[in-house]
């Protein structure tokens, strides 16, 4: 594998953009958790008072069939989590529902909940066989989130959205579907345990996700973990969570489902995604390594170790990183720690730029941040790394460090601003450090 291609993998271990869609927002105040999980969890939320006493109503019965559920997982009861589903539903839903059960076995969950939004309901009188069932008293589609953490791994819950369809036959309510609501643009999360029994190998600082079958990448991955984290700490320090989930989907469709339809997994061998970020209050929820089903198993030893040395500096600083940062320093100091123990000189881990500089042509300006959307991200990346290789080297890795922690942890920024963080940590504005990286470019790579 050529360096150049494993920097196009690299390519898309985006720390701020690769939040499945949510970029920088303000998280309600921690509630106290409720029946149906373990730990301190996200409530299922009152009855707002501008929800009517049919929905009020609805949502209380609702809200028991879901907790009967939560329970049911957290106490591993097989039968109970069979009650809360609809007996007339899809048989094709009820068997996956069972299997769903069945996958979740081996997961270490501290929380397991749902919480119900009954003032965000659904108009179903256009929805279509089979989904309606006119032979129920009544169908029901309020927005439902899932809020769970791993255990070990997440310091509070995570939540994502689920498009449950409920039904009621009688007095009793039932979950009828989680795919019903997709015609009317509501679609359900699916996590690795909606793709296969989930084995969970667990190491001193995090755990590997994975299914049956993928013993020897597991091993590598196991192996691998807790040296990244190790080598995350000698730059960055330990002021972070210092657990660390890798995922290994089994297909594609898994990887997508798992950061995002929009993400472009075709090109990538690993990608660091979180649900919510709270810079204020520096807080992050589900963070996970998604690594690619196919990629992946292509790495080398060394190339494995860099990649994800990448993405856990991505999660380490992922509460000091604002969105719309610039793209240079957060991939490049990213690279910085990948390649840092790899031994590879400056125009080993970038031959692009190497030949470039060897022909006469420096970058002309710092890296900006199209040149990673474009055919030349390659090049973009090997810039970026080598100027905080190069910042790293002339003022010393704290100083590299600081860069980040201010540059970083201010976002979008006028050009004076950049000047002033830039002269503030390194003592050199954008211009100062473009002529000096140069410089340095042209003496290293001749």
């Amino acid at each position: 594998m050529s360096r150049a291609r494993m920097r196009a993998w690299l390519a898309a271990a985006v720390a701020v953009a690769a939040l499945v869609g949510v970029g920088v927002v303000s998280l309600p105040a921690d509630e106290p958790g409720r029946q149906g999980q373990t730990g301190q969890g996200a409530p299922m939320g009152a009855v707002p008072p501008a929800v009517d006493g049919a929905d009020a109503q609805r949502a209380a019965a609702v809200t028991d069939l879901l907790d009967r559920r939560a329970a049911a997982v957290v106490d591993r009861d097989a039968a109970a989590f069979a009650a809360t589903i609809d007996p007339a539903a899809d048989p094709a839903f009820t068997r996956g529902q069972q299997e769903l059960f069945a996958n979740l076995a081996a997961v270490p969950l501290d929380t397991w909940s749902y919480s119900v939004s009954p003032e965000d309901t659904l108009d179903l009188r256009s929805l279509r066989a089979p989904a309606a069932d006119p032979g129920a008293d009544e169908q029901w589609a309020p927005a439902v989130r899932l809020n769970y953490a791993l255990r070990g791994i997440d310091s509070s819950p995570t939540d994502r959205s689920l498009g449950y369809l409920f039904v009621r036959r009688g007095e009793q309510w039932y979950l009828r579907s989680d795919t019903a609501l997709e015609e009317l643009g509501r679609r359900t999360w699916r996590g690795p345990w909606d793709f296969g029994p989930v084995e969970v190998t667990p190491t001193a600082n995090g755990m590997v996700l994975a299914h049956p079958g993928n013993k020897p990448m597991v091993t590598r991955l196991a192996r691998e973990l807790d040296p990244a984290v190790a080598s995350v700490d000698a730059v960055w320090g330990v002021d972070w969570g210092r657990r660390v989930a890798l995922v290994l989907p089994d297909s594609p469709a898994e990887m997508r489902a798992l950061v995002g339809p929009d993400f472009p997994i075709e090109s990538v061998v690993a990608v660091a995604v979180a649900d919510k970020l709270d810079t204020q209050r520096r807080t992050t929820t589900g963070q996970r390594v998604v690594l690619s089903p196919t990629g992946s198993r292509a790495l080398s030893v060394a190339s494995l170790r860099v990649v994800l040395r990448h993405e856990i500096t991505h999660v380490a600083a992922r509460v000091d990183t604002v969105d719309g940062s610039p793209m240079w320093l957060l991939e490049g100091f990213a690279d910085y720690v990948g390649y840092r123990d790899s031994g590879l000189g400056l125009a080993q881990g970038a031959p692009d730029l190497a030949e470039q500089v060897r022909g006469g042509s420096v970058p002309a300006s710092l890296p900006q941040d199209h040149d990673f959307r474009g055919r030349d991200r390659d090049v973009a990346y090997q810039r970026s790394w080598s100027l905080a290789r190069f910042v790293a080297e002339r003022f010393g890795e704290a100083d590299l460090v600081e860069l980040y922690r201010s540059l970083a942890g201010a976002g979008p920024t006028s050009a004076g601003e950049t000047d002033r963080l830039l002269r503030s940590a390194i003592g050199l504005d954008r211009g100062g450090l473009l002529r000096a990286w140069q410089e340095h470019l042209r003496g290293a790579l001749r």
